[in-house]
């Protein structure tokens, strides 16, 4: 919005041109999201604790989680509301690398929210807190991958093929899928990180703190990626447009960063699948369209592998008690519990030491991914 009001100005007073740079819409997007999510934040708290709309426990979550009950849900409104904001005043509106990742988080966020009120409606009367139907869940994410994959696949965003991505740590290697394929690949992408997110979100602060330093990470990628110069002498494809990403990112940064002000431990508020969704739908949204699916997997290795420890207990526990019997499945878990963060928890660690060390994890994997950028 402030890109196209403000251009034409600069034909009367030379300083408006600071609106072209990417790097100053980048860096208004997240001020803007924090300070949005600053202002926003204690209205939405006290209709959320006026409305009753509280947590619900996941089952098998430690006993120290039982008080958290009480603490309002649904604070991923402050997140969409922060990164809706944000993207639309500082993003240019030609944009469609920019609108396709605003569209693909508001759906998942639009699913999300749906969960969550479904679990609360159910709480309130007295049913168990199932929420969506899991099969409806994965049916919105699926058509929402399927939609992106399609777009891009019909009307690529840039010189390279729509179905085409690239791999880590090697120099314009170009990986060109045929449609079918491409279609399954980015759903399944979709769906991944989504719900990777949406595992890890189980702690005070970590999910959201953990997305802030991945989105960072991508923003750098988008920003590189969508320069002529920087991309060539970093030997990477170029993707012509894509560098709008850039203040998407950062405004996903910029909310993910404000709503750790309330969500850090204790928490004032959860971000519940409304948030979570959202967030792992716009960390897979923006790897999507930069051509970079596989880059996701290092730069959110902490949601990989929450995600692989509940494949694994989930795995081998059906496959012991099917083999051995219950009682067999149950004193031989491979883990004390998951999501691997609850495991640490039930190990003794406090569940601020298990959020901080995660996010140096998180911290860890960004710099070996942006490594990826100068190892090819």
């Amino acid at each position: 919005m402030l890109y196209e009001f403000l251009l034409p100005l600069t034909r009367y007073e030379s300083g408006f041109n600071i609106i072209r740079y990417i790097s100053f819409r980048a860096a208004g997007a997240a001020m803007t999201a924090l300070l949005v999510s600053f202002v926003l934040g204690p209205m939405l708290l006290r209709v959320l604790q006026r409305m009753q709309v509280h947590q619900v426990v996941r089952e098998g979550t430690p006993d120290t989680h039982a008080g958290k009950g009480t603490t309002p849900t649904m604070g991923g409104l402050i997140i969409l509301a922060a990164i809706a904001l944000a993207t639309l005043l500082w993003m240019r509106f030609d944009s469609r690398y920019v609108w396709l990742a605003l569209l693909v988080t508001l759906g998942m966020g639009a699913i999300g929210f749906l969960d969550d009120y479904l679990k609360l409606r159910q709480k309130r009367a007295g049913q168990e807190n199932r929420g969506l139907v899991e099969r409806y869940k994965l049916a919105g994410q699926v058509t929402i991958g399927l939609t992106l994959g399609l777009v891009i696949w019909q009307w690529p965003l840039s010189q390279l093929s729509g179905t085409a991505t690239t791999l880590p740590f090697y120099k314009y290697l170009l990986v060109t899928l045929p449609p079918v394929t491409y279609l399954a690949f980015v759903t399944f992408v979709m769906t991944g990180t989504s719900n990777a997110v949406n595992l890890t979100d189980g702690l005070d602060g970590l999910a959201s703190g953990l997305m802030a330093i991945a989105m960072l990470t991508m923003a750098v990628f988008a920003y590189v990626m969508g320069r002529v110069d920087a991309s060539e002498y970093l030997q990477i494809f170029y993707l012509r447009g894509a560098g709008e990403l850039t203040v998407f990112c950062a405004a996903v940064f910029g909310a993910a960063a404000g709503f750790l002000w309330y969500n850090a431990h204790p928490a004032q508020v959860f971000m519940g699948d409304t948030g979570s969704l959202a967030l792992g739908g716009a960390l897979g949204a923006v790897a999507i369209l930069l051509k970079s699916e596989f880059l996701v997997l290092i730069v959110g290795g902490v949601f990989v592998a929450e995600t692989v420890s509940v494949i694994v207990q989930r795995s081998t526990f059906k496959w012991r008690r099917r083999r051995h019997g219950l009682e067999y499945a149950k004193a031989h878990r491979v883990f004390l519990r998951a999501p691997i963060h609850h495991h640490f928890e039930l190990k003794g660690w406090p569940e601020t030491q298990v959020a901080v060390r995660f996010w140096l994890l998180g911290i860890l994997c960004a710099f070996l991914a942006l490594s990826t950028l100068k190892i090819r």
